[in-house]
């Protein structure tokens, strides 16, 4: 079992750091989690791809969380040789963004149609709508979902993968919360997208602050972490993105509350489950 940060940045464009996306490769085969900006060009260079995706999880449905969905509705179409649906998981309103992208995408739909004459279906997806409890159950492998914080994003859940005797959370964005605690008990690794407080409030500017009152902070996730015995920490979806040589303090602002292992997110840095290092 391994996680694989495709996209490790927010909604500021950076060059180094694509949108968030997380892969995690399990005995079911290939799970991505979230679809930010850049998302194939990443699971291309770790030898993956749309057509490759055993499913694609939202947390939710934040432009920087979705953006390629596009990409990899059409990719995974027009690039498989048999019709090959998507199944989509998300929380409610996943199916509405679903309808509309694909009404967004119906000129080019059209247009490769009438292009390839052995494409002879439409895109297609299998969505599912979750909020709570197992949603998806094959070999070894389990995926529970539950409620988070983000509001007035309503609703956000966030992912635990079990396969075998490993486990993976994926938060999303969120406050702390009893939803998120349920999924981290005990959990191996927990990927939590983070902010730093100290640094986004020296900026003073509204359209900034703002979003500390819905993302956690760096404590705030090493305390999540801490209080459900998760054995690593990975920070992601770093706001603001960390300055060269500055990597150690939001390193160091996490151990002052967890006594596990916290790694900073990469574009494609990759962890071995149960690794105590990447």
């Amino acid at each position: 079992m391994q996680v694989i940060i495709l996209g490790s940045g927010s909604p500021l464009p950076d060059p180094q750091r694509a949108g968030p996306a997380t892969l995690v490769r399990t005995s079911a085969g290939d799970l991505l989690f979230d679809c930010g900006r850049g998302v194939l060009m990443r699971a291309a260079a770790v030898g993956s791809g749309a057509g490759a995706f055993r499913a694609l999880f939202l947390t939710h449905l934040h432009s920087d969380h979705i953006t390629d969905l596009n990409d990899i509705y059409t990719m995974r179409w027009a690039m498989s040789f048999q019709p090959n649906p998507l199944p989509l998981f998300g929380p409610p309103g996943t199916a509405t963004l679903l309808k509309a992208t694909e009404a967004m995408l119906e000129p080019d739909i059209g247009y490769r149609l009438a292009h390839h004459g052995d494409l002879q279906w439409r895109p297609s997806a299998e969505v599912s709508e979750v909020e709570r409890g197992v949603i998806f159950d094959e070999g070894t492998v389990r995926i529970t979902v539950g409620p988070t914080d983000h509001a007035p994003v309503r609703p956000t859940v966030g992912y635990r993968i079990d396969d075998g005797k490993k486990s993976v959370v994926i938060a999303g964005d969120t406050v702390p919360c009893a939803g998120l605690d349920e999924l981290c008990r005990g959990a191996d690794v927990l990927v939590h997208t983070v902010v730093r407080r100290d640094l986004i409030e020296q900026f003073g500017l509204p359209r900034l602050t703002d979003v500390l009152d819905y993302h956690s902070s760096v404590p705030n996730a090493a305390q999540t972490a801490a209080r459900n015995g998760v054995g690593l920490l990975l920070l992601t979806h770093l706001v603001p993105t960390p300055a060269p040589g500055t990597e150690q303090e939001w390193l160091d602002q996490a151990r002052v509350h967890f006594d596990g292992t916290v790694v900073l997110a990469t574009d494609l840095l990759t962890l071995g489950v149960g690794d105590s290092t990447p």
